[in-house]
């Protein structure tokens, strides 16, 4: 494992102007004080209130301050995934911009970076939130995603992860995908741990989340089982499918063949003939399906990748060399 030399802390936000100027504050103490060089990265979400002025404002007085302007409102997952994409830093940090995550929190998620893990997850064991509206919902999500990925974790929701920079790298999210990450980062070998970390009872604002948010995350379990386990193999999930049903098809039809050429039995107007052929046609289409989608797959990968964002400015990147540039770790 290469020593940690920068860290890049990632914060989406939209609509927290009263939240920014104080998470700033404490997030400069507290990377000040750590052995690094660093760099924060907001994401503006296409805010309607001051924030982009006011991250205007703290980019202009700190060059250690990064800040990425969507033309619209795209969500957190793109937010996430542009702040991935921007990051320079060994250690990419992802928090919420609402306070409720702690900076104080940081060193221990990069103590169990050092000690080998490439994603460590908070987990917000005391968590300030509604019961039910929030923590309730909260806890079956993360018994069921647990369950289905295999992955288990206390807290998926917790937006405060540490992330090594060749996995943050390796991400292509889309939908509501950031909440999965170590679900998905866990399928293809990356060692992921938690550690209990504070969680703050929100003081300005109003929050993004609410009980609608369980039913999307339902379908995206889904998603994130299919992306793990059949990914690259689409035709094993819509195969062995197909060929069941393509199979009790054909067992109807010869057993009808057999009545009609053996014992003259009338067929023709026989319910079963219906069923026979409708599942022998509907697992010809799944196979069908199974093997368009290998197509679609192989031709993903082959052609140029997009993102599911578009920026209307950014702040303090280094545009011609193509990268983001870290400042002193002091500053």
């Amino acid at each position: 494992m290469e020593k940690i030399k920068s860290l890049s802390v990632v914060i989406p936000v939209y609509n927290e102007e009263e939240n920014i100027p104080k998470l700033y504050e404490e997030l400069k103490e507290v990377l000040e004080k750590l052995p690094y060089e660093y760099e924060i990265i907001f994401v503006d979400d296409g805010s309607t209130d001051r924030t982009f002025q006011i991250l205007e404002e703290l980019a202009k007085k700190n060059p250690h301050v990064k800040v990425v302007r969507f033309r619209r409102n795209y969500g957190q997952t793109a937010a996430m995934y542009a702040g991935f994409q921007y990051a320079s830093g060994d250690v990419v940090i992802t928090m919420d911009g609402d306070l409720q995550n702690d900076p104080h929190d940081i060193p221990k998620l990069l103590e169990k970076i050092n000690e080998g893990y490439d994603i460590v997850s908070g987990w917000r064991k005391d968590r300030k939130d509604p019961f039910l509206s929030r923590i309730l919902p909260s806890k079956i999500a993360n018994w069921i995603i647990s369950k289905v990925t295999g992955v288990h974790l206390h807290d998926y929701g917790c937006t405060l992860k540490a992330y090594r920079k060749e996995v943050a790298k390796n991400f292509r999210l889309y939908g509501d995908m950031h909440r999965f990450l170590p679900a998905v980062a866990k399928s293809f070998g990356a060692k992921v741990t938690e550690v209990v970390v504070n969680h703050r009872p929100r003081l300005y604002g109003k929050s993004k989340y609410g009980i609608g948010r369980t039913i999307r995350v339902i379908l995206d379990i889904f998603l994130v089982k299919f992306l793990n386990d059949y990914l690259n193999k689409p035709l094993y999930v819509f195969g062995p499918i197909g060929l069941l049903l393509m199979g009790l098809g054909f067992l109807i039809m010869l057993y009808l063949s057999v009545e009609k050429l053996f014992f003259g039995a009338s067929i023709g107007g026989r319910p079963l003939l219906i069923l026979g052929v409708l599942l022998f046609l509907s697992g010809l289409q799944l196979v069908s399906t199974g093997i368009i989608a290998e197509i679609i797959v192989r031709t993903y990968y082959e052609s140029k990748q997009d993102v599911p964002y578009r920026v209307e400015k950014v702040l303090n990147f280094d545009q011609k060399e193509g990268k983001v540039k870290l400042g002193n770790q002091k500053g």
